[in-house]
């Protein structure tokens, strides 16, 4: 069989392949996820009752801010990840402004406090349960997001694990957003990036192995 007559065997049948198909795959990961964990956090954890005092304030959006930016952030990377080869680029600096901003501003916070006052700032009054309510919220999105990542070609895994675990991870503490008391930005600054952080940890643990391909 001649060259010619083999590649054209070859492309025979062959469907043209959706430019769209990963925007597609992550909306639908971010859609599982963001509805997931707001179901699951009105239905067992309650919604704040002041949710609509507290919404028109600076400080509410500010604590949302967090999340969202993060949430961004690893979108980018993770669907820059997706493909094979592709490195995170600068998507890895909008994860990091975030991060950065908000230890800036709770530094500030802590050293303008009274001294007796500092470690309530930080603890605030649902520590313990914060960072994994976060985790538990993020386990639909992050089933999600892997099935994304698993119908695309990524490349390097670890690092594609653990930005698909942070967009789990900050798709959740969205909606967690609607049921934390807390409004301090020393709290947000240790336990909602702590919550964010497990999934992402996970992510790229298991990155290597269930995104193989």
């Amino acid at each position: 069989m001649r060259t010619d007559d083999f590649i054209s065997l070859l492309a025979t049948g062959v469907a043209p392949v959706d430019r769209h198909g990963p925007t597609k795959r992550f909306a639908i990961a971010v859609l599982i996820g963001a509805a997931s964990a707001t179901l699951i956090t009105a239905a067992l954890l309650g919604i704040r009752r002041d949710l609509a005092e507290v919404a028109v304030t600076p400080i509410f959006w500010a604590k949302v801010a967090l999340p969202l930016c993060l949430m961004i952030g690893s979108l980018w990377m993770s669907t820059r990840l997706a493909r094979p080869g592709v490195r995170a680029g600068r998507s890895r600096w909008v994860v990091a402004a975030p991060v950065v901003l908000v230890w800036l501003a709770a530094a500030y916070v802590l050293s303008a406090a009274p001294d007796g006052s500092r470690l309530a700032l930080v603890l605030g009054s649902t520590w313990r349960v914060c960072p994994l309510l976060i985790a538990l919220l993020a386990a639909p999105g992050f089933v999600a997001v892997f099935w994304a990542l698993k119908g695309l070609a990524p490349t390097r895994l670890a690092l594609a694990g653990a930005a698909g675990g942070l967009l789990a991870g900050s798709t959740a503490t969205l909606a967690y957003c609607l049921h934390c008391p807390e409004m301090g930005i020393p709290f947000w600054a240790a336990w909602y990036l702590l919550g964010m952080l497990v999934p992402t940890v996970i992510g790229a643990l298991l990155g290597p192995r269930l995104l193989r391909w």
